[in-house]
């Protein structure tokens, strides 16, 4: 039987339920001259003849356990940091790392990335709290002497737009514009004497694995055409060592390109089967449950999911508006009136109908008709049960369970569910 070694790297690869802070993990070891230190997002201190460059800054709250990790590999002064992108876990130890005399390099997007955290800022922390809970001076992985309001907003002193070269030390750096990574602003840094490539976020937490191109936490869309382009241009610089913003780093020539190859044709496949079932004729839903990728184009679903992705493509080119009825257009929804109609109906029936759903299988309508018996009874305890037992179904689906947005969802849910059966009960 042939090894697909997609397939093995995907199963030996940690995956983001391992994810840790800063200090959970002892510090990484590239080479004799590249250490890092495992984070929130990694970060890398590359040493040089005539100082260290450091790759991402962490979390504000990290800053110490980063410092305390990478000092016995520290060589001589900080002369840059580079940061792979602009989001808060790249940016926020900025201020407190730096050194006089650093400078700060980004893509000239960084601000309009930094920008646009701050604009939602509000919303994405409370939406995001179902995934990440903020941590707190009890987390045993943080240290007593953490400051958490200490979080950088830095401004580059350097930027540049699609490519730029760096020579410090004799150490050659080849600085490429990736933009249809995680952001706007995302970079590689390719060091051509040695075929390393640190590809930070571009290609998602994860590799190899579907992309998220939007994710569920809340972030703007990430366009196919621009994910693919960069995928490309990654892929044309060979790289024998993948050095990614999350857990080790692939080594490996062959094996790097086969995974591109994969991620290029997968993401590629996914993209023109929806777009020949729209203009088929076929609704978004539909397409969603329909569009699967074959097995000789696997690739990891731990973080991006498939039909997500699909329901993205159709409407970032069809736009939310699908067709279909009114109240699409107007701020009244479905979901608005749904216990009104389950009042109607009489809680007990739309239960009932629910778990005639469930019992043929059919978990997703059974979820939808307990949302709407709810609604009109919130405190439900057969509809509670019920719902708990459907969102457990969902989540005993390895293309479920083991994605770590989809999987954080319905935990979130579940737990939901089982705190109002106590309160009920109480």
């Amino acid at each position: 039987m042939t090894i697909d070694p997609v397939r093995e790297l995907v199963a030996q690869r940690p995956t983001m339920f391992d994810h840790r802070f800063a200090g959970a993990m002892p510090p990484l070891t590239v080479n004799d001259f590249i250490h890092g230190v495992e984070a929130v997002s990694n970060i890398y201190l590359i040493n040089t003849d005539d100082g260290d460059i450091q790759i991402n800054a962490g979390m504000g709250f990290e800053v110490e356990t980063i410092r305390e990790q990478l000092a016995p590999f520290r060589k001589g002064p900080l002369t840059h940091i580079i940061l792979t992108q602009g989001h808060f876990d790249h940016v926020g130890g900025v201020a407190q790392l730096r050194e006089p005399g650093t400078k700060l390099v980004a893509h000239r997007a960084n601000a309009e990335c930094q920008k646009d955290d701050e604009r939602i800022l509000g919303t994405r922390n409370r939406q995001s709290q179902i995934w990440f809970p903020q941590p707190s001076k009890n987390n045993e992985l943080l240290q007593e002497k953490v400051d958490f309001q200490v979080q950088d907003r830095p401004t580059p002193d350097i930027t540049f737009e699609d490519r730029m070269e760096l020579d410090v030390g004799g150490l050659k750096l080849e600085l490429l514009s990736m933009r249809g990574g995680e952001t706007v602003d995302s970079i590689a840094i390719h060091l051509p004497q040695h075929g390393i490539v640190f590809n930070g976020n571009q290609l998602g937490p994860m590799f190899p694995h579907f992309p998220n191109i939007h994710t569920i936490r809340g972030d703007k869309y990430r366009f196919w055409e621009v994910y693919l382009a960069s995928l490309r241009r990654l892929r044309d610089l060979e790289p024998e060592i993948l050095v990614t913003g999350h857990f080790e780093p692939i080594v490996g020539k062959d094996l790097i390109r086969t995974c591109l190859d994969r991620l290029d044709d997968a993401v590629s496949y996914v993209h023109q089967t929806t777009l020949d079932g729209m203009n088929a004729g076929k609704d978004i839903f539909t397409l969603m449950r329909e569009v699967t990728l074959p097995d000789e184009l696997y690739v990891g679903h731990g973080y991006g999911k498939v039909s997500f992705c699909v329901r993205t493509v159709w409407e970032q080119y069809m736009g939310w508006f699908h067709g279909k009825r009114t109240s699409q257009l107007l701020s009244v929804q479905p979901d608005h009136v749904a216990g009104e109609l389950a009042e109607m109906a009489g809680a007990e029936a739309v239960i009932a109908r629910g778990q005639a759903a469930f019992d043929a299988g059919d978990t997703e309508k059974a979820i939808t008709l307990l949302e709407a018996a709810l609604a009109a009874e919130p405190g439900n305890e057969a509809a509670l049960k019920l719902s708990i037992a459907a969102h457990e179904k969902l989540l005993d689906d390895p293309l479920n369970g083991d994605n770590f947005w989809f999987a954080g969802w319905l935990r979130y849910q579940i737990a939901k569910s089982k705190e109002s059966l106590e309160k009920g009960s109480s």
